[in-house]
Formats: C-alpha cells, sequence, structure tokens
C-alpha cells in the first residue's frame, strides 16, 4: 500500500515499473545495475531500443546526478551492441521530457534507433519542418540566451 494515500502500488506503477519488475513481457537488450534497456514493441525501425531507469521518474531532473550518469553509460553501450548489430556508427537518441513533449509513459526514457542508409528516418526538422526558412535573428537569440543564463 501506498500509506500517503491509501492505494495499492500497483495501481500506481507504469508500464516500465511492471516491465522491469517482470510483470509485462519485454525484449531485453541489455541491462546495468541502474537502468534497463530494451526493444521498443511500436519501433520506427528494427532496433528501436528504450533505455530507461530502474527507479521511476518522470523526467530527467528527477533522477539523481549519478543515475543520469549510469543512464547515459546505458545508452551508450546499447549503441556499441547495436552499431555492431547493424554495422553502423550513427543514431537517433531522443528523450521526451514530459507529458508536453510527448512523454507517453510517465518514467524517463531514451530512443536509441540505429541509423542506416535508406532508413527513412527523419531528423528533428521533421518535426517542426517550417522553422527553418528565414535567417537566424542572433539579436534575439542573444538576448533569449541572457534572460535564460538570469534565472
Amino acid at each position: 500500500m501506498n500509506k500517503d494515500i491509501g492505494t495499492p502500488r500497483d495501481a500506481m506503477a507504469t508500464l516500465f515499473e511492471k516491465i522491469i519488475a517482470g510483470e509485462i513481457p519485454s525484449h531485453c537488450v541489455a541491462e546495468g545495475d541502474d537502468w534497463f534497456a530494451f526493444l521498443d514493441i511500436f519501433p520506427r525501425r528494427e532496433g528501436h531500443t528504450l533505455v530507461i531507469p530502474r527507479r521511476a521518474a518522470q523526467r530527467l531532473a528527477q533522477l539523481t546526478t549519478a543515475e543520469r550518469s549510469s543512464l547515459m553509460e546505458g545508452v551508450a553501450h546499447v549503441q556499441s551492441l547495436l552499431a555492431k548489430h547493424f554495422a553502423t556508427t550513427d543514431f537517433t537518441v531522443c528523450v521526451h521530457d514530459g507529458p508536453l513533449a510527448g512523454q507517453e509513459v510517465p518514467h524517463v526514457h531514451i530512443h536509441v534507433l540505429p541509423r542506416t542508409e535508406g532508413d527513412q528516418g527523419g531528423t528533428l526538422m521533421s518535426m517542426w519542418p517550417n522553422t527553418h526558412t528565414v535567417e537566424p535573428d542572433h539579436a534575439a537569440l542573444a538576448k533569449l540566451a541572457t534572460s535564460i543564463q538570469g534565472v
């Protein structure tokens, strides 16, 4: 039971917590002490892998520095495995950090997609195709950078 709100822990477990617990099947690619990597069941391309922290957290900022570091070590390890299997050194690595960013499962997860010639994948620009149509406004960018630094 969750003593804070009186509901069973399972009622609050995310899909990924259930995968880690072995309650939902997954196809493990690799794992470490603090992370777990498995194939995405709705892959954007063959080899599309998710790397997740073992401790549930919705956003990267909610992980400890050590957990973030370990998670990225997991990403690098998965890349090395996928590189050998798909004979590539190129990857799309993506994080949807929160629901407004497109996160569908409220548990940090990093998408690792091996990229090969002709794989039909796009770039980040394909998400916002009309944003690169004018020259950069360096004055506005400098002002924004200064404002962000002052927060």
